[in-house]
């Protein structure tokens, strides 16, 4: 391995110093205390000198063999980001261009005992404005992102992460760097560069069967024959093949049949059971005596994308069936978890994707603007349960089509899904994000006679490229070109449908700003919901590691510069003001606080509203729209500090969003909605079983502890699987007869319970606008804390009903068990995890509780 510490240089050798590998500039300079925290303040802009400059990474090695004694020798480069010249002993060996790629370079001939590599890099921004100039014959859209974005332009020009140049959520810091690892690989007669395993199910023989592929270079000028074992000891399979290799690069494909005799285990996501893999070790051993073992795990699900036509209604379904059941799919959408790759390490990842299984999700969305995961990222999906909608990295924009580009975008998808199609946790491949609504929607004002050149390079690049390669290389998964996609209605329609966000096909995204957040009639009843989201602030604890006093104000200009979606801070503002009253306080740092809380309580409220509407909306179909089988919000993870429309800020603290989402997406859940006048419950379930329950529905007053009334409904079915409604009544009726409530004056809560410990959450129905409640009062919030074994206890207690209870311990990592709930009993016990080593003493220093009441 070449990792470690190399020499690193700028173009005219004003800058040297040291830089990791793994690494990028940035990462370097920052440690070597040549620069601040490329995120403090305002740093992304005044930094932009490192990414327009020219960096030369080099350094000396020492051969660690005898050459002489290896018929190859390979400089392999997992990652190099991007544009990159790759020399040893000063002979060039290759260029760069493709931070996706795997670059192996012949060294056999020019290594010698003591080496001298160097990787010069050229700048990815003026990399790309060259490309788009020389791009003569007509432009490719977008030329540069909107200037509240302050990011770089010709992203499209470039195949690297595409957000590196900025986006509507993310800071543009276009990095050079060699991103992975970078090794020496020396062999004689044969190696393998590839191994996957992927599994299928054959109905006719009702048997389970591997596919097992392995990707060679062999270096013998004859063919070289052998045997290849595969032994999975705890399925009692073990099957001996020969084969054959040719010289050169090529594969060979096993089928291997599971033992009849052996119960498998399927893998299931999250909340629908195991996530079962089993320890295979294939063996190879061929004439030339040199022995390959390759150790790995071999997991068992069927995964099918099921469109087909639904009775009243016109167009198709558009749903997974896993291991041949239909699961709603119940999560979020991924972004890349930090600007600078380096620093996402294992834990960080962890970390995320735990919070994402702790909130009851099932899925995330890999989304076409970051990068393509590291393993790690999937092995940790593959073991706590969650799908991966894995989008191709392409987004927002056109793209060229020319030789050399398509060459790289093919060498790039071979490779990553070789690399990836092992991982259970996958379950679709995606062309692109929001390019086909891109075309079809004129994003990029192309006059009509021009489209057709557009349309030609969309179906060349992701059906006639991309799409080709991934069923050549994937049998076992579907593949869709873009997304949002009226999915085989858009392949009907020559892979551009007219209106890729039609509710009777595929998926949507839907992003709705203006409208009330509450009223769930404005949201599409959708087949398949990808995106759609609100944003929010960071907690002020966020805030404040990357900010100075005078920037802690909603106006500061670190606030508006900290926003790069157009009056991103204003619409949250304005769809507070629909529900809420706005701060007052005359204390800036107050109102700043209680701005943040807020635009948290509204981001959580809106999208429980809009998630609980798709779920409920997973079984009936009205006015021949519905069975909606998935509900991924916009957006998980954040990419820095910054209001975004995150579920956890940067270094994971969970928002109120994803307190609320452990509960909206609860696998057992009474959802309820008003609809003319008159309030609905439905009883949601994602169990395998058909259940009899309870259904507890309470009114309380605004203005006491004491509930008002209370009905209790028996013998409820909550379907396995479904949402039915379990319960009717109009608001008149139901006022009535609690004889002490208006609309201002009461809320609703309603939970289900059932035998052997069976509860869902306690969910709310608000009948008023909370500016508009009557009888809130003044509430004394406090809390007491305990430790047990490795967690905390925190004892609250309240002298009158509270809304929106949030506790904030600033920045001691961990997560509570509840968070953001409406208070309305005097005592309440919640849970804290902490995610490293803390005490009863620094909680209660850091404790503040705050509710709606407390926002003057």
């Amino acid at each position: 391995s070449l990792r470690g510490s190399w020499r690193l240089c700028n173009g005219n050798g004003s800058v040297v110093l040291r830089g990791e590998v793994p690494g990028c500039v940035h990462t370097a300079l920052h440690r070597r205390g040549l620069i601040q925290d490329p995120y403090y303040r305002f740093n992304d802009v005044l930094y932009r000198w490192i990414s327009l400059d020219n960096w030369t990474y080099s350094r000396t090695f020492k051969t660690p063999f005898d050459i002489r004694t290896w018929q190859k020798v390979n400089l392999v480069f997992e990652g190099v980001d991007t544009v990159a010249q790759i020399l040893i002993n000063n002979i060039t060996l290759g260029r760069t261009d493709n931070m996706f790629n795997r670059y192996s370079f012949d060294i056999t001939s020019v290594i010698k005992e003591v080496n001298f590599v160097e990787v010069r890099f050229l700048s990815a921004v003026s990399y790309a404005a060259e490309q788009s100039r020389c791009h003569k014959a007509y432009s490719i859209p977008p030329a540069c992102p909107p200037p509240v974005q302050k990011g770089e332009c010709h992203a499209n020009f470039i195949r690297k992460e595409q957000c590196s140049f900025s986006w509507d959520w993310g800071p543009s810091f276009p990095t050079q760097g060699i991103w992975k690892d970078v090794r020496i690989e020396a062999y004689n007669h044969y190696h393998l560069i590839y191994f996957s395993s992927t599994s299928f199910f054959v109905k006719s023989a009702q048997q389970w069967s591997l596919e097992i592929e392995s990707i060679f270079d062999v270096v013998s000028s004859k063919p070289i024959a052998g045997l290849v074992t595969v032994n999975i000891p705890k399925l009692q399979t073990q099957q001996t093949f020969s084969v054959k290799l040719q010289p050169g690069e090529g594969s060979i494909v096993l089928l291997v049949n599971i033992n009849k005799s052996s119960a498998v285990e399927a893998w299931w996501p999250n909340g629908h059971g195991k996530q079962t893999g089993y320890n295979m070790t294939t063996t190879f051993s061929m004439e030339a005596g040199y022995q390959i073992e390759k150790f790995s795990k071999a997991y068992f699900r069927t995964v099918e994308l099921v469109q087909e036509p639904i009775p009243g209604s016109p167009g198709l379904s558009f749903y997974f069936r896993i291991n041949g059941r239909p699961i709603f799919v119940k999560g979020s959408n991924w972004i890349p978890a930090d600007s600078f790759q380096d620093r996402v390490t294992y834990d960080r990842l962890w970390l995320l994707l735990k919070s994402a299984a702790d909130a009851n999700m099932n899925a995330l969305r890999v989304w076409g603007g970051g990068v393509y995961e590291q393993d790690e990222f999937y092995d940790i999906c593959d073991e706590i349960g969650i799908m991966i909608w894995q989008d191709f990295m392409f987004a927002c924009a056109l793209y060229p089509t020319d030789q050399n580009y398509l060459e790289s975008v093919r060498a790039e998808v071979s490779h990553q899904v070789r690399r990836l199609k092992s991982h259970p946790s996958i379950i679709l491949w995606s062309g692109n994000n929001e390019n086909e609504a891109a075309i079809a929607s004129n994003w990029f004002s192309i006059p009509y006679a021009d489209r057709e050149v557009y349309i030609k390079d969309y179906v060349m690049l992701y059906v006639k490229n991309i799409r080709e390669i991934v069923l050549n290389e994937d049998k076992s998964r579907p593949f869709i070109a873009s997304s949002p996609t009226n999915g085989l209605e858009s392949v009907k329609e020559g892979w551009l449908s007219q209106n890729p966000y039609d509710t009777h096909y595929g998926d949507t995204h839907f992003y709705d700003y203006s409208n009330d957040c509450w009223n769930w009639t404005v949201y599409p009843k959708t087949r398949f919901a990808s995106e759609y989201g609100f944003q929010s602030w960071p907690s002020f604890s966020t805030i404040e590691k990357v900010s100075s006093t005078e920037d802690w104000s909603y106006t500061s200009n670190f606030s508006l510069h900290r926003q790069h979606h157009e009056n991103g801070n204003d619409q949250m503002l304005q769809q507070i003001g629909h529900h809420f009253k706005l701060p007052q306080s005359t204390d800036p740092i107050k109102k700043f606080k209680d701005t943040i809380y807020l635009t948290q309580v509204m981001q959580a409220q809106c999208i429980k509203t809009e998630t609980e509407f798709y779920r409920f909306s997973q079984s009936e179909i009205i006015k021949g729209e519905g069975h909606t089988m998935g509900a991924l919000y916009w957006q998980l993870n954040d990419i820095w500090q910054a209001p975004s429309w995150a579920s956890l800020e940067y270094g994971g603290k969970w928002k109120l969003l994803h307190y609320f989402a452990q509960n909206f997406f609860a696998p057992l859940l009474p959802v309820a909605y008003e609809d003319k006048g008159v309030l609905y419950i439905y009883g949601v379930s994602d169990l395998h079983v058909d259940h009899r329950l309870t259904l507890r529905v309470v009114a309380h007053a605004w203005s006491s502890l004491e509930s008002v009334c209370t009905l209790v409904k028996d013998d409820v079915t909550v379907k396995a699987q479904s949402a039915v409604p379990i319960y009717k009544e109009s608001i008149n009726d139901f006022l009535e007869r609690c004889r002490n409530c208006t609309r201002k004056s009461c809320v609703i809560t309603f939970c289900l319970v059932g035998e052997d410990g069976l509860q869902s959450p306690t969910n709310h129905h608000f009948l008023s606008s909370l500016k508009d409640a009557v009888g809130l009062e003044k509430t004394q919030l406090s809390a007491s804390v305990s430790q047990q074994d490795d967690t905390y206890v925190f004892v609250l207690q309240t002298t009158a009903v509270a809304p929106f209870v949030s506790l904030d311990v600033g920045s001691i990592k961990g997560r509570f068990s509840d968070n953001g709930f409406l208070m309305t009993e005097k005592k309440k016990v919640v849970v804290f995890y902490p995610w490293e080593p803390t005490s009863v003493e620094e909680l209660e220093k850091s404790l503040t509780l705050t509710s709606l009441v407390d926002v003057v």
